[in-house]
């Protein structure tokens, strides 16, 4: 059952991401709804996957690259429609859905064979760290997601190109205010996450920082965000700037759970 879950999952992403191309491509009120049932099936199915997978292991299910790749698609899913609800942001599926589909591809390819869990790993901390870690990082991704579409809309303003996407596109004040709240709800759920996760590494080896390089990336990562929300508080900064930083922190997020996580460096082998 849990294959098939996500495989169907899978499908429907890909038809989500399908609409909201086509939707980018020619306006039109049917593809907008379709991404969105789309991309709702499939959130829903890729839920029963979950559930079913944590029921059957006994412990949540994201500790290793396959099941950590998929989770992250799911709260970045999980994010969008809320996000959707809220501010009815148009074309943010166009920018968001091929991300996480390409997630949930890669997860696909990746082994999801069932290894028991090892000593390190049966602890309170694990779902507590994990779920803040990839939730504050499904937040940065929105944030990047958001910030790219304000440099698009940037550039519409610039060359003074106001038809097409740009009528189509949120203001560059409404663009600048989501990633701006994006920031500020997945900052402080990442200082949970790097508290949780030192409480644990101090547990578990007795150093509350053992400069694995996850934890190296992580702090690099808290410090940009970190950088985003002080220069915004502090010194004003807004608009362009603020949305590069995103886009920045976010690739560092990238660079960490691909480049290391995958690679399996270091102590953090599942995240």
């Amino acid at each position: 059952m849990g294959a098939i879950t996500f495989d169907i999952s899978l499908a429907f992403y890909f038809f989500a991401m399908l609409f909201a191309v086509l939707d980018l491509s020619k306006s039109t009120k049917t593809f907008p709804k379709l991404m969105l049932i789309s991309a709702f099936i499939g959130f829903g199915f890729q839920t029963v996957y979950i559930f079913y997978e944590g029921f059957s292991l006994g412990h949540v299910p994201f500790v290793n690259p396959h099941e950590a790749t998929s989770f992250f698609a799911w709260c970045i899913f999980l994010l969008f429609f809320i996000l959707e609800y809220r501010y009815k942001v148009g074309l943010l599926g166009a920018f968001i859905t091929p991300m996480a589909f390409l997630l949930m591809f890669v997860s696909f390819l990746l082994p999801s064979e069932l290894k028991p869990l090892s000593p390190v790993l049966r602890s309170q901390w694990l779902g507590v760290h994990t779920v803040f870690a990839f939730l504050a990082n499904a937040a940065f991704a929105m944030a990047a997601g958001v910030g790219f579409m304000y440099l698009v809309q940037e550039h519409y303003v610039k060359s003074k190109r106001l038809g097409g996407l740009f009528s189509r596109l949120p203001s560059l004040h409404v663009l600048d205010e989501i990633n701006y709240r994006l920031v500020t709800v997945g900052f402080p759920l990442f200082t949970v996450a790097i508290i949780s996760g030192s409480i644990w590494a101090d547990n578990a080896w007795g150093s509350y920082i053992s400069w694995d390089p996850r934890q190296i990336w992580a702090l690099v990562t808290w410090l940009i965000f970190g950088i985003v929300l002080h220069a915004r508080l502090q010194r004003g900064w807004r608009g362009k700037r603020a949305a590069a930083l995103s886009i920045l922190g976010f690739l560092t997020i990238i660079g960490a759970f691909a480049g290391l996580a995958l690679l399996q460096k270091g102590q953090h082998v599942f995240l």
